[in-house]
């Protein structure tokens, strides 16, 4: 396994994040194509032995499943010490007022709640899941920064807005002398860059690390066009990121599965080895539900393409809507 910063700070991670909103028990939430608690535990296991030490939840997932399953998985096989465990706030956890968002109240109920239910006094990356219209930043920036100061979270981090927002809430952090963020987790692969027009060009700027998210436009770039999986009819999350094909992602998804022939390997591994190449991207965040999705993961770290071959799998690319948040 390598390892890199975490954006500027001096935290060492794996290259690869293990994702962990597949985790959690069908039963719980409303995504019924989770793992329970054995399934979950199995790729944990492997994720440990193969080196990723990097792992991320939130609060959200599975009403709470995933992080009470990978708390306690990783409490029975892992070294706190050694790993990096990561969540989020903000979506809603029980109706009413107060059930979610970035308000003060919301933030110092949810950190103990999610602390509990993972089974530690600490996370390492405590992040926003989204940005709150309804809450000044200020307030969620000095909430954040007391809990990062009450050592209930090392480094913060922000997911899924729009570059305005992410530097509003960076200059404001300086502007006050609190915690700044050193994490954006967004939405980018292959299928969607529209990352690369201003949130990643901002990152690089200010030293942030990039966390993407649905690094295989969930599962579209490790299969050819047409082919479905069992979370393919139960993703109404997916299906509203990536509303049928048009032909540049036909072409893309097409290019994927010519550079994986001629190398001899997966189309994930193509995906995401161009996505771990990219500029400001620290660790691709992978979710997996089977073991072998897994092994084709840590197979992309190793895989340099060339300049043809990255231009092959750009070349097609038309903007897109902003999707995501």
């Amino acid at each position: 396994m390598k390892y890199v910063r975490l954006g500027s700070t001096g935290l060492e991670v794996s290259r690869l994040c293990l994702g962990c909103m597949s985790f959690g028990e069908p039963d719980r939430g409303a995504d019924t194509w989770t793992l329970g608690t054995e399934d979950s535990r199995a790729i944990i296991r492997d994720a440990l032995e193969a080196g990723i030490n990097f792992f991320d939840t939130a609060n959200v997932y599975s009403d709470g499943s995933s992080e009470e399953i990978v708390g306690a998985a990783l409490r029975d096989m892992g070294r706190r010490d050694e790993l990096v465990i990561a969540t989020k706030v903000f979506g809603a956890m029980r109706p009413g007022p107060n059930g979610g968002g970035l308000s003060r109240k919301a933030i110092l109920t949810e950190i103990d709640a999610s602390l509990r239910r993972l089974g530690t006094d600490y996370v390492d990356l405590y992040q926003i899941h989204r940005w709150d219209a309804n809450t000044p930043i200020e307030e969620t920036l000095e909430a954040l920064h007391d809990v990062v100061k009450a050592g209930k979270a090392r480094y913060i981090g922000a997911s899924s807005m729009y570059a305005w927002q992410f530097a509003k809430a960076l200059f404001t952090a300086d502007a006050y002398g609190g915690t700044r963020f050193v994490t954006m987790q967004n939405h980018y692969n292959l299928l969607n860059r529209e990352e690369e027009r201003e949130m990643l060009p901002l990152c690089l700027d200010q030293g942030i690390g990039s966390l993407p998210w649905s690094p295989l436009a969930r599962g579209r770039l490790a299969r050819p066009v047409g082919v479905e999986t069992r979370r393919t009819g139960d993703d109404a999350f997916g299906d509203s990121l990536y509303k049928g094909y048009d032909d540049a992602d036909r072409a893309i998804i097409d290019g994927v599965g010519q550079v994986a022939e001629t190398r001899g390997v997966s189309r994930a591994q193509v995906s995401l080895a161009w996505l771990a190449s990219r500029p400001a991207v620290t660790a691709p965040i992978v979710g997996v539900t089977k073991p072998g999705q897994l092994a084709d993961a840590l197979g992309a770290i190793d895989i340099e393409l060339t300049e043809a071959e990255v231009d092959q799998l750009e070349r097609p690319y038309v903007p897109h809507p902003v999707a995501g948040f």
